[in-house]
């Protein structure tokens, strides 16, 4: 699974990557320690145009009966079953230059932080969808597709996150693109000569520390 990762890039630098510009004022700083049920960069695109904004990391699915059944990950291999509308119509990209996992060793539970060797922003694979409550509110939340890891990650857990080749950025948002064999087609885990791991400080465990420390290598 995916349950925390950084974003440590300014928004001048998100524009130029995405080719974007927001259409309302963004609040954005530095994350060094991002997780579930916060707001979180995204970037969508509404037929015409990319579009960058913040969406809720935890999706409810339009067809839950309450809040409680917030999902931060979905399965590459059973999204099309579980989630076939968010899957087809509704697939976004969530921002990030690396994510953490916890690999069990004899001394307990070592935060890894995983990201490129060209330490580079990626992009996670995501889709989206709006739940609306009894009384009339729509909360708008998002779920990041996790798939086989590679060898990098497989060494410290048994899944990892879907980073999309940045040439394959522009199909995963074609809203047009509802073909089930093309959409998996970019379910793959990525290059692991790209990738590298090191160990972090147990700090990032608790989702109050947000701070560079939480990216420090260990030595």
């Amino acid at each position: 699974m995916c349950g925390r990762y950084t974003l440590t890039l300014s928004l001048e630098e998100l524009f130029v990557r995405y080719g974007v510009n927001p259409s309302s004022p963004l609040d954005h700083q530095p994350r060094y320690n991002i997780s579930p049920s916060q707001m979180v960069m995204t970037i969508i695109n509404d037929g015409q145009s990319n579009r960058i904004g913040k969406l809720r990391w935890g999706l409810i699915p339009s067809w839950a009966k309450n809040h409680k059944n917030s999902i931060i990950n979905v399965r590459a291999e059973t999204m099309l079953e579980k989630f076939k509308v968010p899957t087809l119509r509704k697939r976004c990209l969530v921002p990030a230059n690396s994510f953490f996992e916890w690999m069990t060793t004899v001394e307990g539970k070592q935060p890894m932080r995983i990201m490129l060797k060209s330490e580079r922003v990626f992009s996670f694979a995501g889709i989206y969808d709006t739940w609306t409550t009894p009384d009339g509110q729509k909360t708008s939340g998002l779920a990041i597709v996790t798939t086989e890891p590679n060898p990098i990650v497989a060494e410290i857990h048994n899944r990892m996150p879907l980073i999309l080749k940045p040439e394959d950025e522009v199909t995963w948002l074609n809203r047009d693109l509802q073909d089930p064999e093309v959409i998996l087609s970019l379910v793959k885990p990525y290059d692991p000569k790209e990738m590298k791991a090191y160990p972090v400080s147990t700090i990032v465990g608790n989702v109050k520390n947000d701070s560079p420390d939480c990216i420090k290598e260990l030595v």
